[in-house]
């Protein structure tokens, strides 16, 4: 079976804009369900609103589309209601971090066992292109027409300090890495977070002199630090460039599950 099997495919095309990142996670969060050979009727996909909200209505499992900033909440209940289901969560960047950020840090700290894998193209993408709490200082967007002056969210960072038991960050370049991680998030007991880092050329890209979308996926990959690099870096003092990126496996633990299957 091919994880093209796991479409809905009276619901395609789908409405993503041309160019969006969006698609490749979605395949590759499928792909890692194909290796663990999970069954349709026991895998639940839950979203909010966003563009990457989208996602959970293209995909033939029992889905939820839930209200903007609730997709935990909702996963929350699911698992909590029938452990044995296997829950994974899209969402964005808005979607997760503004309106659903208390959401996002309890479910971390309580270590409800469900994946989250998050789409941040540092955008309001799907309702006219707004600052989100992950948009870069500097960067343009129809709030910030002038450069963002607010310091992002660090998302990982953020779930690590809340108590995440697997956080992960990759981008939409690293493909092989970014199904590999979610497979891992989903065979690691306890709350799994896997950001991705996407390209949005509508909103973002056009705004912040992105022509092509391959130009911003050059970006992506040129300003990307693997973690193991980056360790190095600070364990022999020499300094880290503070235009990358942390990308890699950023935390593994033990810690004490919530909703752990009986």
């Amino acid at each position: 079976m091919s994880y093209e099997d796991w479409f809905r495919k009276d619901r395609l095309p789908h409405i993503f804009c041309a160019g969006c990142g969006n698609g490749t996670i979605i395949n590759c969060t499928l792909a890692a369900i194909e290796q663990m050979d999970w069954k349709k009727d026991d895998t639940v996909f839950v979203s909010g609103i966003g563009c990457s909200s989208r996602a959970s209505g293209y995909i033939i499992t029992d889905s939820l589309h839930t209200t903007h900033g609730r997709a935990i909440a909702f996963a929350t209940g699911v698992k909590m209601a029938n452990p044995n289901l296997n829950v994974v969560v899209f969402t964005g960047d808005g979607d997760l971090a503004a309106i659903g950020g208390n959401h996002f840090i309890h479910a971390c700290r309580r270590n409800i066992d469900i994946t989250v894998v998050c789409m941040n193209n540092q955008i309001y993408g799907m309702t006219g292109g707004q600052g989100s709490p992950t948009t870069p200082k500097g960067c343009l967007s129809s709030t910030t027409p002038y450069g963002c002056v607010e310091s992002p969210f660090d998302l990982s960072e953020l779930a690590i300090a809340a108590g995440a038991n697997y956080v992960s960050r990759w981008t939409s370049y690293h493909v092989k890495e970014l199904e590999k991680a979610i497979k891992t998030g989903f065979e690691t007991p306890g709350f799994s977070f896997i950001e991705a880092l996407v390209q949005c050329p509508t909103a973002f890209g056009r705004r912040n002199k992105f022509k092509q979308v391959s130009d911003q996926i050059e970006y992506m990959k040129a300003h990307s630090l693997l973690k193991a690099k980056y360790d190095r870096l600070v364990e022999s003092g020499e300094p880290v460039p503070t235009d990358m990126f942390i990308v890699g496996e950023l935390a593994h633990r033990k810690r004490p599950v919530m909703g752990a299957k009986p």
